[in-house]
């Protein structure tokens, strides 16, 4: 019996693309509610310019996240074999997530 090999002209990609845009969205639902929660600690207690400065960073870090995840979703969703996702766009999401994390942890301490 001879073992079935793919020549990537009979890929059949199935639901992939529908589960990656999905977890973009998910992705982007968590970014929303780790800024809006940012937001939230950095005014408790009464603004403050430390605290303000970080809620905007974290602000601007989600809208770049955002436009990142909305441009990969719009390929996502046109349908047929999606283009790979460029280096570029990849190390911009990689870096709003590792900042906004940054931020997080300013704020908590």
């Amino acid at each position: 019996m001879e073992p079935h090999q793919n020549t990537g002209d009979d890929r059949d990609p199935g639901l992939q693309p529908e589960r990656t845009r999905l977890a973009w969205r998910r992705t982007t639902l968590a970014g929303t509610i780790a800024t809006v929660l940012a937001v939230k600690a950095a005014l408790n207690g009464g603004p403050d310019a430390p605290g303000i400065t970080v809620a905007a960073l974290s602000c601007a870090l989600w809208l770049a996240f955002l436009a990142v995840a909305h441009s990969r979703i719009r390929v996502l969703a046109e349908g047929g074999e999606p283009t790979t996702l460029t280096p570029r766009h990849a190390g911009t999401a990689a870096l709003c997530t590792v900042a906004l994390a940054a931020c997080a942890v300013a704020l908590i301490l």
